[in-house]
């Protein structure tokens, strides 16, 4: 007699040509370069490794930094008796994403005052970008073709995202690989060249990877350009603060464009300037026209928002919002971001006087301490990249792009060294 448990197993079991899927078809995806390369330095047992390529701030001894004023404001938190886990709203903390406007936007900004911005809480800037993206592809009239300028070169995870969402990038001319410095001339005149209304994205501060921004007269060049071909600017903003060292002087590209008109949004993260980087504190704000159509993007949003994440999480965005709207805190927290900016601007200028004064290595090094915030491009050539990593166990991209933030005053030097070493001799 076949048993009840032989029953069931003949039942589930696929039958001889009929097997369910299996997946052979999915391709194996390259890793992403910067988390191999991390799993390349843990693994290095020398012990005068460097790494060089992440993008996170480090304290002087090589370690990550919970900033004191987020350890307060957690702190704060942890004793409210009424503190509880419910969802928050689709769109977010309200107290979090009101405040993380005005941060970026200026707390007078008219385009907040007159009610026609839309803020919206996201997984940090990567949700913010994703959302943005996914919110033009449904409902931005593009000229043609669904395309997004990208500087060249640019944050790499860019390109997945606007990809993943139908939206094609295309690239501007950004930095000049023989100047170490901005291709001013070749970015405006794409501007100029570009479809009227087409999307270009623009780093806010702190360009990632190049370390090389606009000058303010060289902003306004751009916002005017973008006005008379009637482009919409995207704004990345994921240094704010953690460039200068000042949330006000980092905001200004982004102030002028609101001033200016120039039709936009803006994508917002506290990974680098709270230190919040497994939190996933982000928002964006997209800077509309008038109320009414502000109420109209407000419910996409949150159509959007729902189907993908449903409610934004609440810890950190608590944090932020503790910090933002307490005088006390948010003044703790301006000396924090000055700590993190200054040590890093500290770190540019030693390496480059090691460079130029000490070593005399070859070529001009005052690209290092012109350009801003955690990454510096080098101008060192892939060769040399390579060389660094496999004889002096630095580990940095290929470009030659360093995290300021890796370098400390204990291995200034031996990186200094080896890099005027491969100089010379690649």
């Amino acid at each position: 007699m076949v048993s009840r448990l032989q029953q069931v197993e003949r039942h589930i079991r696929p039958q001889q040509g009929t097997m369910a899927e299996t997946w052979n078809n999915v391709p194996l995806a390259p890793p992403d370069s910067i988390f191999k390369l991390t799993a390349a330095y843990e693994a290095d047992a020398y012990p005068q490794k460097i790494n060089l390529g992440v993008g996170a701030y480090r304290d002087d001894n090589n370690k990550p930094w919970v900033l004191p004023v987020v350890k307060k404001a957690s702190q704060i938190l942890l004793n409210d008796p009424t503190l509880n886990h419910e969802y928050l709203p689709i769109t977010g903390l309200p107290g979090f994403v009101s405040s993380a406007a005005c941060l970026i936007l200026g707390k007078d900004s008219p385009a907040i005052a007159e009610g026609r911005v839309v803020s919206v809480q996201t997984i940090s800037g990567t949700g913010a970008n994703h959302l943005a993206a996914l919110f033009l592809s449904k409902y931005y009239p593009f000229n043609g073709d669904k395309v997004i300028y990208l500087s060249d070169p640019t944050w790499v995870n860019h390109f997945a995202i606007f990809n993943n969402v139908g939206i094609k990038p295309l690239l501007y001319p950004y930095y000049d690989q023989r100047t170490i410095a901005l291709d001013f001339a070749g970015f405006v005149a794409t501007l100029e060249s570009a479809p009227e209304r087409s999307v270009f994205l623009l780093h806010a501060c702190a360009h990632n990877p190049t370390g090389v921004d606009p000058t303010d007269e060289q902003w306004k060049i751009i916002a005017d350009t973008i006005l008379a071909k009637k482009h919409y600017a995207f704004f990345d903003a994921a240094y704010q603060g953690f460039a200068s060292g000042d949330l006000d002087r980092d905001a200004a590209a982004v102030r002028h464009f609101v001033s200016r008109g120039v039709p936009m949004l803006v994508c917002q993260s506290f990974a680098k300037n709270a230190g919040l980087y497994g939190e996933r504190v982000g928002a964006l704000h997209l800077v509309l026209p008038n109320k009414e159509t502000a109420s109209r993007v407000r419910s996409q949003l949150s159509v959007l928002q729902r189907s993908e994440i449903s409610n934004p999480p609440s810890y950190g965005a608590r944090v932020v919002a503790l910090i933002l709207n307490n005088p006390e805190l948010f003044d703790e927290w301006k000396a924090d971001i000055k700590t993190m900016a200054g040590r890093i601007i500290a770190m540019r200028r030693e390496l480059h006087r090691l460079l130029t004064e000490e070593l005399k290595t070859p070529g001009n090094w005052d690209h290092i301490i012109n350009q801003i915030g955690m990454f510096s491009f080098t101008g060192i050539s892939a060769a040399q990249s390579n060389a660094l990593i496999d004889d002096a166990h630095v580990y940095l991209t290929s470009n030659g792009r360093i995290s300021m933030a890796g370098l400390n005053s204990k291995n200034i030097r031996y990186f200094s060294e080896a890099l005027d070493r491969v100089v010379r001799t690649i």
